[in-house]
């Protein structure tokens, strides 16, 4: 055996400031927990069913990604790295690290009263404002004619 324990439900790892700047994501998405002490008026206004996905997602992510760094780690030691089976643990990591972005959007937008988001660039609008700040591109919604 390598020294690897297996993780029971009680030992499941929770989320870290580490992992959600190791993703990409905000560091504020791990440290906004619902009830947290000290937390913000803002945060604590925040959609419950949201931060409650973006919990779920982050431990997910955590966990993912604890379990490719691990994976690897065997087949190296073992000399017997499988690409095949890596590249298939890391695109369900990317996948929800996706989800888990835009999840945390969807968070920001509502904590700050944005409108909506430039489908050219995916910068924030306010209301009233017809042309990105960012890319220039149209913010006015065209109909199609069916």
């Amino acid at each position: 055996m390598s020294g690897f324990r297996l993780l029971k439900p009680a030992d499941e790892p929770q989320p870290s400031r580490a992992s959600a700047s190791q993703n990409g994501t905000s560091a504020t998405a791990a440290s906004n927990g619902a009830g947290a002490v000290g937390t913000p008026a803002a945060a604590r206004n925040q959609n419950p069913e949201l931060r409650a996905q973006r919990d779920r997602l982050l431990q997910r992510f955590t966990v993912l990604q604890m379990d490719l760094g691990g994976a690897f780690y065997e087949m190296a030691i073992r000399d017997h790295v499988r690409l095949d089976v890596l590249t298939r643990k890391a695109a369900e990591l990317q996948r929800v690290d996706a989800e888990l972005a835009q999840v945390e959007r969807m968070i920001e937008l509502e904590r700050t009263g944005v409108l909506g988001l430039c489908p050219n660039c995916e910068a924030p609008y306010g209301p009233g404002v017809q042309f990105c700040s960012q890319c220039g591109g149209s913010l006015q919604r065209t109909e199609v004619s069916a």
